[in-house]
């Protein structure tokens, strides 16, 4: 009997500190985010240099993504029936992470390559619904 209530009194720590960590997690999570700045960068892009812009447009991104630990995401996508019509959505540790990104060698690069490529340019600061969740 006393061994029971021994394991009973275990499992009931055991779930109190698993609750206790889950929380903490939680708020360790949203304390991180509640900084991010979030964009969506809306583009139309010349169609006929629209290859040439996605060349610039991929290496940016992946040296952005691969050498920069203050951008968490870039993600580009083009609209299937009109595909110069390029949305990325943009996430950085805070704001100082994208000040410091815009002034990269790589972006730089990006930017000027493809200033007479880009027809339109709207940039929309954002705000994640569900902070904290990560993407795959």
């Amino acid at each position: 009997m006393k061994v029971k209530n021994l394991n009973k009194g275990f499992r009931q720590i055991g779930l109190l500190a698993s609750g206790i960590l889950m929380m903490l997690s939680t708020e360790q999570a949203f304390s991180q985010t509640k900084n991010q700045m979030v964009r969506i960068a809306k583009i139309i892009v010349d169609p006929v240099q629209l290859e040439d812009y996605n060349g610039f447009l991929k290496e940016e991104i992946e040296e952005s993504v691969r050498l920069e630990p203050g951008v968490l995401t870039l993600y580009a996508v083009s609209e299937r029936a009109k595909p110069n019509h390029i949305t990325i959505l943009e996430i950085y540790a805070d704001s100082a992470a994208y000040k410091s990104h815009i002034q990269t060698k790589q972006f730089l690069k990006y930017k000027n390559g493809t200033k007479d490529m880009v027809k339109s340019l709207e940039l929309v600061d954002s705000v994640p619904l569900l902070p904290g969740m990560k993407i795959k």
